[in-house]
């Protein structure tokens, strides 16, 4: 990581901790405090990959447990150069936000419901869930039945494993950049 890199996170982390001291955060809070800052110095916002803010899902029926879940996903990231379909880009990464005063882990039902839609189309995707607080990662794959891996949770507000979560969100953006 730059000296730069290093800076600004610790900013991110200075300002979040000044909202988190008065009060809960909000969703919206934390993605514009935490996440998008993130994302954009990871890399996410340049070529070939662009951010998709809340966008709308078809249902979705998981047929081993009979549910159907509608919603937004929060954030997702597409590689604009690799198509799945004609219609369809690469999904790099699904992020599922969730307020400070929430546990972190119950964003992945939603987080893994929404990556699951993807690899009827791809290979593999991976998802974040955050509470600005904590972030947990999952890389899914296809499969039959799709599977999924936890990594490690990160917490924003340690200085070393803040680093390791910028760290871990370059590497995705590098190595989808780089395909």
């Amino acid at each position: 990581m730059t000296e730069f890199e290093q800076q600004e996170l610790t900013q991110i982390r200075n300002d979040f901790r000044y909202y988190l001291s008065s009060s809960k955060v909000s969703e919206g809070a934390i993605k514009a405090l935490t996440t998008f800052p993130l994302l954009r110095l990871a890399g996410f916002y340049r070529y070939p990959i662009q951010i998709s803010i809340e966008e709308s899902i078809a249902d979705i029926s998981i047929e081993d447990k009979d549910t159907i879940i509608t919603g937004m996903f929060d954030i997702l990231a597409v590689n604009k150069t690799t198509e799945t379909t004609a219609i369809a880009s690469f999904w790099i990464l699904v992020i599922e936000s969730k307020n400070s005063g929430v546990e972190v882990r119950q964003g992945l039902p939603e987080l893994l419901t929404y990556a699951y839609q993807t690899l009827e189309l791809q290979s593999s995707v991976w998802g974040l869930a955050t509470n600005g607080l904590q972030y947990l990662l999952a890389y899914l794959k296809q499969g039959n039945p799709p599977t999924y891996q936890l990594m490690p949770e990160l917490h924003l507000m340690e200085s070393e494993r803040s680093i390791q979560l910028l760290q871990v969100l370059k590497a995705i953006c590098k190595l989808q950049s780089a395909s």
